[in-house]
């Protein structure tokens, strides 16, 4: 991490934090805030559902902040008590500290959040980044997962890089260089299933607050091992996004097929990029709604 943190300006900082709350209030859900003690600091987490509800864990996107993640899976906050956590070292209200995502050092954080809220094992979900922690927390301490559900994951391959510089990379670059809303849409665009005239119009402006004042995590976590995995037995659950530019099908699902033991459902969303449509996002619910409360 550089010294200064991830931000690039604390004007750059207020401007984050003031759409994750204006997001998070759009949720129109009653949540707590709760802070955790880490080996790699404080971290934040959002907690929602009923008080007695068995308890869910949700990671979230990479550079993005907690709560544009969270409203993906915020129906299963019926059936589950849900603990989302603001990634250490990403946009949000947690510490600073930049993990490698190479290491032990993200399964090491999971482990530390999970003590401090008094969560022994749990389910857990991960969206795109935050399906490579819980594979990483499934190498460093597979006991503590229940089960597993690898939502647009990273951590089981990459696509094209020649199409990820053309189509996502050099418009963001543009984007940065001189900022203007053609340009974030170029930029953006073949993240999304919608065309962005239907996208949240804030989720639009902090992606680009994030390209012009975020110190960009650029590295991916590792692609999970047959044999770091080899201790992990919780039933896993994979969707694909079948237009997604950043993690395919046809990279993924090979790829987990490998080497997750216990992958039990694929879910493969027909027509979709990597930030999923409505529909979609109400279909993934259901499958996940299914499996998660599906008899061991």
């Amino acid at each position: 991490m550089a010294p200064e943190g991830i931000y690039r300006s604390a004007r750059g900082e207020r401007r984050i934090k003031g759409f994750y709350d204006h997001l998070l209030s759009n949720l129109e859900t009653q949540f707590d805030r709760e802070w955790v003690d880490t080996r790699f600091g404080e971290t934040h987490v959002l907690v929602t559902g009923p008080d007695d509800a068995p308890p869910l864990v949700v990671f979230h996107g990479g550079n993005v902040v907690n709560p544009v993640s969270l409203e993906w899976v915020l129906p299963l906050a019926d059936e589950f008590r849900l603990y989302a956590p603001d990634t250490v070292g990403h946009p949000g209200y947690s510490a600073q500290t930049r993990l490698s995502p190479r290491d032990e050092s993200y399964g090491a954080w999971v482990t530390d959040v999970l003590d401090g809220l008094g969560v022994e094992r749990a389910p857990m979900i991960g969206g795109s980044y935050g399906a490579g922690i819980l594979l990483r927390t499934a190498a460093y301490a597979p006991e503590r997962i229940e089960r597993a559900g690898l939502l647009v994951p990273a951590g089981l391959g990459t696509g094209s890089i020649w199409r990820l510089l053309r189509e996502i990379i050099l418009p963001m670059v543009y984007y940065r260089l001189a900022p203007s809303r053609a340009r974030l849409e170029r930029a953006v665009q073949p993240m999304f299933t919608d065309p962005t005239s239907a996208v949240d119009e804030t989720v639009l402006e902090l992606i680009g607050t994030v390209f012009e004042e975020v110190r960009l995590e650029r590295s991916l976590p590792k692609t999970a091992t047959a044999a770091e995995l080899e201790g992990f037995d919780a039933p896993t659950l994979l969707a694909v996004a079948e237009e997604d530019v950043f993690f395919p099908p046809d990279v993924v699902v090979p790829r987990a097929k490998e080497t997750i033991d216990t992958l039990e459902v694929i879910v493969r969303l027909r027509g979709e990029s990597h930030f999923l449509s409505p529909g979609a996002r109400r279909s993934l619910c259901e499958h996940l709604s299914a499996f998660l409360t599906a008899e061991p």
